[in-house]
């Protein structure tokens, strides 16, 4: 079922879905809302502001992945209950696309975190600046793919990893 049939989980009078207010972030085309990747952002913003506050190793050590689902149960926006009922009925290749996406920035993610327990402060700015100039491009797809732009199938999440630390 299209998101356009289906965007949110309370029908209409009619029986047909309503689509999201103009003010959501959910795009009518996909289902799927950019919101989602504030959640990358914030690691991102983290593993950037290492090398001058490296005080933020901490945070960013303590960061944990969310499924879309995930994110927006915990979020205070008020279109989360549209958000996740627009997910289910989001484009099926729209929505692979960007969990396939996900699933590869929250492994760099994951794989930098564990390196980075026990560096020193300036070995472990180094490795944020080069994860978050890795996942960047990352995010930059993931918006597309949310907006309708491209559906391409994101590189394998190994080789990104071993792009990451060098392999």
């Amino acid at each position: 079922m299209r998101y356009q049939d289906c965007a949110e989980a309370a029908q209409a009078d009619d029986g047909a879905f309503a689509t999201p207010a103009a003010d959501t972030s959910i795009n009518a085309a996909t289902g799927l809302s950019t919101d989602y990747l504030n959640h990358f952002n914030e690691a991102i913003m983290l593993l950037d502001m290492l090398r001058d506050a490296p005080d933020c190793r901490d945070d960013f050590l303590t960061w944990r992945a969310k499924s879309y689902r995930e994110h927006f149960a915990a979020s205070r926006v008020r279109s989360r209950d549209t958000a996740i009922a627009a997910y289910a009925a989001a484009d099926t290749h729209a929505r692979e696309s960007l969990d396939a996406l996900a699933g590869i920035m929250t492994m760099m993610l994951e794989a930098t975190r564990d390196a980075m327990s026990g560096l020193a402060p300036d070995t472990a700015g180094m490795l944020g600046a080069r994860a978050a100039a890795c996942l960047k491009p990352l995010v930059v797809r993931a918006g597309a793919v949310i907006n309708g732009e491209t559906a391409d199938k994101p590189p394998a999440p190994q080789a990104m990893v071993d792009g990451l630390l060098n392999r």
